[in-house]
């Protein structure tokens, strides 16, 4: 099995959100995403994608770029991101998805030997839209959400862990409380978005204490979902 990541698809079928106007890479995105990923991945691969996946503002809205996800190939496990406004009631989004799609919220799942935990994340001390008084009620009740699903990850049985983040858990000189928790908890590979545009000074990505990390924003990938590893025999 070929574990897959990439975030931040900025899906739109219901709602006047043209992407373009990030920058000209951003033109026919959708068709980028689907040729890449029927060209990348295969029925029985796993695709993790941390958040921002349609820009809707309601579940019904959402449903079009729900189902086009259910399409693509690969069982796909997702997380809220901050543009996920969609997201209602967890009971209310998995009564409305299809097979061969899941989320984490405050819990854990596997699929095939593989741990998937995760967390929304916000923005950290030491991180640029960080500010005291806004941030830290925020940022003190995502760390304890992802304990949450620290937690149920401990209690199954899984070969290798990844966890998904939709912000930015280190930059290229600090690293975050999120990352301490992955560290003690044995993540391997730790994968994040939200970064867009001219974001290659602020990227972090490689080994640092002993967790691999990643940012898969779309546009960053050139709308080719991540290839993180493979499992054994896969």
């Amino acid at each position: 099995m070929k574990v897959f990541a990439i975030s931040d698809l900025h899906l739109g079928s219901r709602v006047d959100k043209p992407m373009d106007v990030f920058g000209p890479e951003w033109g026919g995105h959708v068709e980028k995403i689907d040729f890449n990923w029927r060209k990348s991945v295969c029925d029985g691969d796993l695709v993790l994608l941390p958040g921002d996946l349609s820009w809707a503002m309601t579940l019904d809205e959402a449903l079009p770029d729900i189902r086009f996800l259910e399409s693509l190939p690969g069982h796909k496990v997702f997380i809220r991101g901050n543009h996920d406004y969609w997201f209602s009631s967890p009971g209310k989004v998995r009564s409305r998805m299809g097979e061969g799609m899941e989320f984490v919220r405050f819990d854990a799942r596997v699929y095939g030997g593989v741990g998937i935990c995760g967390v929304r994340g916000w923005p950290w001390p030491g991180y640029g839209e960080y500010e005291d008084d806004k941030d830290r009620k925020h940022f003190r009740k995502e760390l304890a959400r992802l304990r949450l699903s620290l937690d149920a990850l401990s209690e199954l049985k899984w070969d290798t862990a990844c966890a998904m983040i939709h912000y930015p858990p280190l930059t290229c000189e600090r690293q975050s409380e999120f990352c301490s928790l992955f560290k003690e908890a044995g993540i391997e590979w730790v994968v994040y978005g939200h970064l867009h545009g001219r974001v290659a000074g602020e990227v972090a990505e490689g080994e640092f204490d002993g967790v691999k990390c990643a940012c898969v924003s779309a546009d960053y990938l050139g709308f080719r979902p991540r290839l993180l590893f493979k499992t054994p025999g896969g």
